[in-house]
């Protein structure tokens, strides 16, 4: 433990109140010698880095609740599937500060529960490079992560929707196994639909 807390920079006595807090995981016990290794010296470089930024301990712990009940990685995109989609690796930190103040235990909760995130050991795992910088945009110009997330929410659904329709027509008018290839054609269509559904809201 004294070993621990030099090398990050902390006291004895603070590394006793995160454990107590639940902050960090009980060491690995071997008779009356507590180990710990890279991972909780991770662990506690997240929590200083997270105190800079603003964040309370409470806070803290809450994070630390939602991420440890939040789905790994392997099940979130499910191995071996087709992807279009490149996923991100971050620290906790590095996502506090694409979601500055917005990373709230509910919003984490919301993103992990449609998906969006995932756990792969010490690092958050996003499934798409793309709709994390569209959210992050989102932020910036002022709409709240919590309404992006239930924004996302329902697009979900209409995609399903839009997902099933294409492939039922696709499956029964092309060749076994061609559905795939012509998945770009789809995406054209919504886009473009999209794209003219936005011009006729506009316009109003």
């Amino acid at each position: 433990m004294e070993e621990l807390a030099k090398e990050a920079g902390i006291t004895v006595r603070t590394l006793r109140f995160y454990r107590e807090r639940g902050l960090i995981q009980p060491p690995r016990r071997e008779g009356r010698i507590a180990w710990y290794d890279e991972h909780h010296l991770a662990r506690l470089r997240t929590i200083a880095a997270l105190l800079e930024r603003g964040h309370t301990l409470n806070g803290i712990a809450d994070l630390a609740t939602a991420f440890e009940s939040g789905r790994d990685v392997g099940e979130v995109l499910g191995l071996g599937e087709p992807t279009e989609e490149t996923p991100v690796r971050l620290s906790p930190e590095e996502l506090a500060d694409y979601f500055e103040g917005e990373v709230t235990p509910e919003n984490l909760a919301a993103a992990l529960d449609l998906g969006y995130l995932a756990t792969d050991g010490d690092e958050i795992v996003h499934i798409s490079r793309r709709l994390l910088d569209v959210s992050a945009a989102l932020v910036r110009e002022g709409v709240p992560l919590a309404a992006v997330l239930d924004a996302a929410r329902r697009v979900r659904s209409h995609a399903d929707a839009l997902a099933d329709l294409f492939v039922e027509v696709l499956s029964a008018h092309t060749p076994e196994g061609e559905v795939e290839r012509l998945r770009p054609l789809a995406k054209s269509v919504v886009e473009a639909e999209l794209s003219m559904a936005l011009d006729r809201r506009l316009r109003r």
